[in-house]
């Protein structure tokens, strides 16, 4: 993928050979943002946010996103994966990062524009940064947690 800042959802794809379901208008333009975002079941967040609860062992495996991307979660019933593309040289994925709230999948860092593509969310751009990707979790009123009131479940798409 050349750098753009500005591709649209049918370019995207077609770069990439990711595909996203129809009911997606392919002319729209992804946004590229720096700040918090999600896409689904994921939150992306930038890394200075959670700079106190988020840590990177010294043998965690920091890997480059190859052109053909890096599947980070994949739905709860095995399909519609989140896809993470970039420019060949200038993203690095790092999975096993610690979070105390134990939601992080992940790290990444990116000198470019990259991209989170998902068939049923289309795509949403990350401006280059550092950004931990974590699980959403919400309420859960069927779980009580003792002494803390009602407990959590993550978000499954």
């Amino acid at each position: 993928m050349p750098q753009h800042t500005q591709l649209t959802l049918a370019e995207l794809t077609t770069r990439t050979g990711l595909d996203v379901l129809g009911h997606l208008e392919r002319e729209v333009t992804i946004p590229v943002i720096d700040g918090l975002q999600a896409q689904g079941d994921l939150i992306v967040v930038p890394r200075a946010f959670l700079a106190d609860s988020i840590s990177v062992p010294p043998f965690a495996e920091r890997r480059e996103v190859p052109p053909a991307g890096v599947e980070l979660l994949r739905s709860a019933a095995g399909g519609n994966p989140h896809t993470l593309v970039a420019d060949a040289g200038t993203c690095w994925w790092t999975a096993g990062v610690r979070d105390r709230d134990g939601l992080a999948l992940g790290l990444i860092e990116t000198t470019a524009v990259a991209y989170l593509v998902h068939p049923e969310h289309g795509g949403t751009g990350m401006a280059p940064g550092s950004y931990v990707v974590r699980r959403q979790r919400e309420n859960d009123e069927g779980t009580i947690r003792f002494g803390t009131g009602y407990g959590y479940r993550l978000v499954a798409d």
